[in-house]
């Protein structure tokens, strides 16, 4: 997955890498170019409680991450 941002979890004591592609921010907090980061920053609770609910789900790609889509906001 390219131009993606990613976030840590940790659970049951192992590190989750978290990723949103920068496409589904841009269309979920209207933040474009240097603004991504900020979007992140200031809907981190939402980014993380949505891969709350996937990591309870069980839904993990191959690699072990999750990701988190337009859809999952």
């Amino acid at each position: 997955m390219t131009n993606t941002a990613t976030i840590a979890a940790d659970v049951d004591g192992k590190r989750v890498l978290c990723r949103i592609s920068a496409e589904d921010l841009e269309k979920k907090f209207n933040a474009t170019g240097d603004a991504l980061m900020k979007a992140i920053t200031e809907n981190r609770w939402q980014i993380e409680n949505a891969a709350r609910i996937l990591i309870e789900n069980k839904n993990y790609e191959e690699d072990g991450s999750i990701v988190v889509r337009y859809k999952d906001l």
